[in-house]
């Protein structure tokens, strides 16, 4: 039986629905920013916080857990820039206790859902693994931070982990069943559907004058069903021994500008957006796209939905009532 952390959640809940094709799954989540309708009615849901851990020793004693998938991490930049605390406590300190109990029952395959974030600004055109990790803010830290400790755990007790560290989740699963529902909205696809339905006034593009072919930000968007698809491979690969330590890039490889995707979301609706161009961001880098070279050698994943499809899947979900 698989554990999924936060699987009531965006990315995790796509994972439940495409895992329960192929393991028995126990979903624990405290529903503080998941769905409890977005969870597969063939997992197992048991609701509990992360950071406790008699929830956790709970789960352990009640099923016969061979390994865990965390995605239980607080992921909201700005957020984390005034509230420091509470990132580190949940996404650090819990992971942790997550880490602590599953030592205990002697469960070690672990997956990882780490980010972008890791690596900063960096300043080259694809950034692959190699690439120096240096944060620039509490979340994309917290998250480092959890890196080093599954390293340390893999050393001194034998864990065996991968680190997924992805860049853009968009899309919705393609029965419109689930999809992406955050409160407060603050990713780019969601947010210029819901400017298309009339759920929002107007979309800001966050600078026009960065070096790139139309001044707007470059950004890797990768359909939520391929992150899942990638996680999946992971676990059997942890499962047959076949990896035990390993991190890999979740992207797409190519990159879309911001008015790429307001003009594909125009094109996919054929609805005209209201935009309205704002000041850049401070430490909005120019461009930010992954390499996945690695993970499609050794494991054999890539990105097969492109931007139209994600937007697509997306724009089906949104025009039903979420959750």
């Amino acid at each position: 039986m698989i554990l999924v952390v936060g699987g009531a959640g965006y990315i995790g809940s796509h994972l439940v629905k495409e895992l329960v094709e192929k393991e028995d799954v126990v979903v624990l989540d405290n529903l503080s920013t998941g769905h409890r309708e977005a969870i597969d009615k063939r997992a197992i849901f048991v609701r509990g916080d992360l950071g406790n851990e008699e929830d956790l020793q709970m789960v352990f004693r009640s099923y016969p857990i061979k390994a865990v998938m965390h995605f239980a991490a607080f992921s909201l930049v700005g957020e984390s820039v005034v509230d420091p605390l509470k990132y580190y406590e949940n996404n650090v300190a819990s992971t942790l206790t997550l880490l602590k109990v599953m030592m205990k029952f002697k469960v070690k395959n672990f997956i990882f859902s780490s980010t972008a974030a890791t690596y900063g600004i960096p300043d080259v055109e694809l950034i692959d693994e190699t690439t120096k990790t240096a944060p620039i803010n509490p979340y994309g830290q917290s998250k480092l931070m959890v890196e080093q400790m599954l390293a340390d755990f893999s050393k001194s007790y034998g864990l065996n982990y991968v680190v997924l560290r992805y860049f853009n989740a968009a899309g919705a699963h393609e029965s419109a069943a689930i999809g992406e529902s955050h409160d407060p909205e603050t990713h780019l696809i969601p947010i210029i559907l819901q400017q298309l339905l009339g759920t929002r006034e107007k979309v800001s593009v966050f600078g026009s004058d960065y070096d790139t072919p139309d001044g707007t930000c470059i950004r890797d968007y990768i359909h939520v069903t391929d992150l899942a698809e990638a996680h999946i491979l992971a676990l059997e690969a942890l499962l047959s021994e076949e990896k035990s330590a390993e991190t890999y890039n979740l992207g797409n490889g190519l990159g879309f500008s911001v008015k790429e995707v307001i003009e594909t979301c125009e094109r996919v609706t054929g609805v005209k957006a209201n935009v309205e161009m704002a000041d850049r961001r401070s430490g909005d880098p120019a461009r930010l796209v992954a390499s996945s070279d690695k993970i499609f050698t050794e494991l054999g994943w890539k990105a097969e939905r492109r931007l139209e499809r994600i937007i697509e899947d997306a724009w089906r979900w949104h025009q039903k009532q979420p959750y």
